[in-house]
């Protein structure tokens, strides 16, 4: 790993708020669960470079929701970018001033610290799972035979299984697709998603699968059926190198109220 200074990106995820900061999640309030979260970012002692929010990022799909996120990401002050999830309504969104650094509605590419970001956006309309469209296929298939810098790749839904059957069957329905586009372009590093509520690492292929807590409720790994866990809500920190390679830990905030561990869904 190179000894230069890396580029941190802090990824938050499924932030699922309401438009009433007081309304609750399994008994969680999720407003202030992503202000703890926010919080301990900002005591780092390395601020990131840039915000990344993996989707889902309001659980009531209202304008004020999103509204919410903008009043508690931009006292932060840093480059924040966005994609949607399956609970995000993408019309909502684009009015929103601050929002419209990267308006969901669009496949998005920026480069920073020597580093290509491509996010999709793997929501599929009035689906739980996600499934990336041709046109978003083809796009992202262009960018990279235009840019050999690494590359970190981000969309909501999850492109492999992560051995829980009730969130594998709502995951990203042409993973495969995307696979071989990621096989076919080697400065791929890094794909980042959401949407699982949990941590998940696999190599594949030279390439990082990274997914994320939630900043509110945490899903059990490898259950069967949905299921609720007892980890606090947390956020993913990532350095990355201009050579290519990575480090990334996992943050969790320390105090969270008892949630409904008997829920079914939500």
């Amino acid at each position: 790993m190179m000894n230069t200074s890396p580029l941190v990106v802090a990824q938050l995820s499924d932030t699922h708020l309401f438009a009433d900061r007081n309304q609750t999640l399994l008994g969680l309030s999720t407003a202030r669960s992503l202000e703890s979260v926010l919080q301990q970012i900002k005591q780092l002692q390395r601020q990131p470079d840039l915000l990344l929010l993996t989707g889902d990022l309001s659980q009531d799909e209202t304008s004020a929701s999103y509204e919410r996120l903008r009043s508690l990401i931009a006292p932060l002050g840093l480059p924040t970018y966005w994609l949607a999830g399956n609970h995000d309504q993408l019309a909502l969104v684009q009015p929103i001033p601050d929002l419209a650094i990267a308006p969901f509605s669009a496949d998005k590419q920026f480069v920073q610290g020597g580093w290509n970001f491509l996010l999709l956006n793997s929501a599929a309309l009035n689906c739980v799972h996600g499934e990336l469209s041709d046109a978003t296929l083809i796009w992202l298939e262009t960018q990279l035979e235009a840019n050999s810098q690494p590359t970190l790749i981000a969309l909501h839904h999850p492109p492999l299984p992560i051995a829980s059957d009730w969130m594998d069957n709502i995951s990203l329905k042409n993973a495969d697709t995307l696979l071989a586009v990621i096989d076919r372009h080697p400065q791929v590093k890094v794909v980042l998603f959401g949407h699982i509520h949990q941590e998940f690492d696999q190599q594949r292929q030279n390439v990082r699968y990274l997914g994320t807590p939630s900043t509110c409720v945490q899903f059990k790994p490898q259950s069967r059926e949905f299921t609720v866990d007892e980890l606090k809500p947390g956020f993913r920190l990532l350095s990355l190198y201009s050579d290519g390679s990575i480090a990334t830990q996992i943050q969790r905030i320390h105090d969270c109220p008892p949630l409904d561990l008997a829920a079914t869904g939500y």
